[in-house]
C-alpha cells in the first residue's frame, strides 16, 4: 500500500524458473500489496517456482498467447484485485524490482499516471550489455516514432511500465496485438488518451536466462512499430481514423 492505494506487480512469465527467486526476493514489500504472475505455458518449472516461492496469483495460460497477451491476463487479474497502481515487471531480472519505490511514488503522490524504466537515460543499456545492433535500432526507431507521434520519449521499448489504475480503464488494451508490438499500441492509446509518461533512469542486464527476442524476431517487431507510428501519425493529424485508439 502506498498513500492509501493498492499496488499490485505483475510478473508476464515464460520460462522464468532460473531468475523468478532472485527478482522476486527483491520486490520491496510491503509497500506491495499483491504479486500476480502469469505464465504463458512455460516449458520449465516456472509455475513450481512461484508457487514455492508463495505466489498466490498464478494464472496459467493452457495455450501460449504469446507476450501481449499474457500481459493482458496480467491487467485483467490486478483489475480484479482492485489494484490502484500496477507494475509491470519482467521476472528474468533484466530490469531491478529496487526501482519500484520510485515508480509506485510518482503515480501515488499524483505525479504522473504512467511511469516507464528506461534503459536509454543514463545509458544504462549498452553498460548492461545490450546488443550494439539492438541499441543502434532502439534509438532509430524511438526517434522515428517521436517525430510521428509527436512526443518526446527517450525509449519507446522497456519493458518495466507503471500504471496508475484510470490508465488501464481508459485503455481498451484487449484490442492490441497478442505478439511484442503490443506495448507500442498501448503506448499509442495511452497518448491518444492524454496521459503523461515520465520515465526513470533504470539499470538493465543481458545475460543468458535474460528474455530477448533473435533477429528475425527483431525485424519484424520493428517494422510493427513503424506501422503503429505511421497509423496513429494519421489518426492525430485527422487523415485517417484508427479503431485502436478509441475516442478521446
Amino acid at each position: 500500500m502506498y498513500e492509501g492505494k493498492k499496488v499490485v506487480v505483475v510478473l508476464p512469465a515464460y520460462r522464468a524458473a532460473r531468475t523468478l527467486k532472485q527478482t522476486y526476493d527483491e520486490i520491496p514489500f510491503p509497500m506491495v500489496d499483491e504479486v500476480v504472475l502469469v505464465d504463458d505455458k512455460s516449458p520449465d518449472n516456472t509455475v513450481d517456482v512461484a508457487r514455492e516461492l508463495g505466489i498466490r496469483h498464478i494464472v496459467i495460460h493452457e495455450v501460449n498467447k504469446g507476450y501481449g497477451g499474457n500481459q493482458k491476463s496480467c491487467y485483467d487479474k490486478a483489475k480484479e484485485l482492485s489494484a490502484d497502481i500496477v507494475v509491470m515487471l519482467h521476472p528474468d531480472y533484466q530490469y531491478t524490482p529496487k526501482l519500484l519505490v520510485s515508480m509506485v511514488a510518482l503515480i501515488g503522490n499524483g505525479l504522473y499516471p504512467v511511469v516507464f524504466g528506461s534503459r536509454i537515460l543514463g545509458g544504462g543499456a549498452l553498460k548492461g550489455g545490450m546488443p550494439i545492433y539492438k541499441y543502434i535500432a532502439n534509438r532509430m526507431l524511438t526517434l522515428t516514432q517521436n517525430l510521428l507521434m509527436g512526443e518526446k520519449l527517450s525509449e519507446y521499448h522497456t519493458g518495466y511500465r507503471a500504471f496508475g489504475r484510470d490508465v488501464l480503464d481508459a485503455c481498451d488494451y484487449h484490442q492490441c496485438s497478442d505478439d511484442f508490438v503490443f506495448d507500442n499500441q498501448m503506448i499509442g492509446q495511452i497518448f491518444w488518451h492524454r496521459f503523461e509518461i515520465a520515465e526513470i533512469t533504470c539499470p538493465t542486464k543481458y545475460f543468458d536466462d535474460a528474455s530477448s527476442i533473435n533477429f528475425s524476431r527483431s525485424m519484424t517487431y520493428g517494422l510493427g512499430v513503424l506501422r503503429v507510428s505511421w497509423r496513429y501519425f494519421l489518426a492525430r493529424t485527422g487523415i485517417l481514423r484508427w479503431d485502436l485508439l478509441g475516442k478521446r
